[in-house]
């Protein structure tokens, strides 16, 4: 108490570099975590290629709740503090067709591959954790070349879902819990023995002057809240 009144906590507003595969999550959690903080967050969007861009390019942000990929770049780690990252969420890969579209075989690897190669066209973000993974997953079961020609290069994971949605492509090949959307069937996710879960992981700038309001946004996604919302938005809060 100071001359009778109590002090509260000075009202920051937090830019917070966020990976794209987690936008369902921040649409319920920023409104909660605005209201119950009492701060702002201003959510800088993008793909892997591009948060490490931005965590690089002298701007300044808060935090990150970034897919892992981007703290393995060692430019791009320098940005946050140093320290053991924090796991927030994960997610598997998927499948996705129009809404009625029928639904492809996808139960084990070889169907899995056979779906592939006859699909006339594909929807991933190549540019992303999750294209990476994909890719990967071509070249286990090489295909890499024959899905060159297939696959329909999209910007980011709204993109994807409209360009399926529209029947401009059959087939969406990204994270299930961004797949499950309207105008999406989700067909199911990848095999197991080809599964490749993206985690996203948190951590503070280096440089932010905000450490305590960031601090308490990583502390609301491990609360029970924050982990309520993550598990229903379709990921395995970390």
């Amino acid at each position: 108490m100071t001359g009778g009144h109590a002090i509260t906590p000075e009202t920051v507003s937090l830019r917070i570099l966020a990976g794209g595969g987690m936008a369902g999550v921040w649409a319920d959690l920023k409104p909660r975590f605005e209201q119950t903080s009492g701060h702002r967050l201003d959510l800088f969007f993008a793909t892997t290629p591009n948060l490490i861009q931005e965590a690089t390019s002298g701007r300044p942000f808060d935090a990150g709740i970034v897919p892992a990929d981007v703290m393995q770049d060692p430019a791009a780690r320098a940005r946050f503090a140093p320290g053991a990252t924090m796991e927030v969420a994960r997610a598997g890969i998927g499948v996705a067709v129009r809404s009625g579209a029928p639904k492809p075989d996808i139960g084990t690897c070889e169907a899995f591959k056979t779906t592939l190669l006859k699909a006339s066209s594909v929807a991933t973000v190549p540019e992303s954790a999750t294209g990476y993974a994909i890719a990967r997953v071509f070249e286990r079961l090489g295909i890499t070349e024959q899905m060159k020609s297939k696959t329909k290069a999209q910007p980011g994971p709204a993109q994807v879902v409209a360009i399926v949605a529209s029947g401009e492509v059959e087939l969406a090949l990204f994270l299930v819990n961004v797949l499950t959307t309207p105008g999406l069937d989700v067909v199911g996710p990848f095999p197991p023995e080809l599964q490749e879960d993206v985690v996203f992981a948190a951590a503070l700038s280096a440089d932010t002057k905000k450490a305590s309001a960031a601090q308490a946004l990583l502390a609301y996604l491990e609360s029970p809240a924050g982990v309520a919302i993550i598990r229903s938005k379709g990921m395995t809060p970390g």
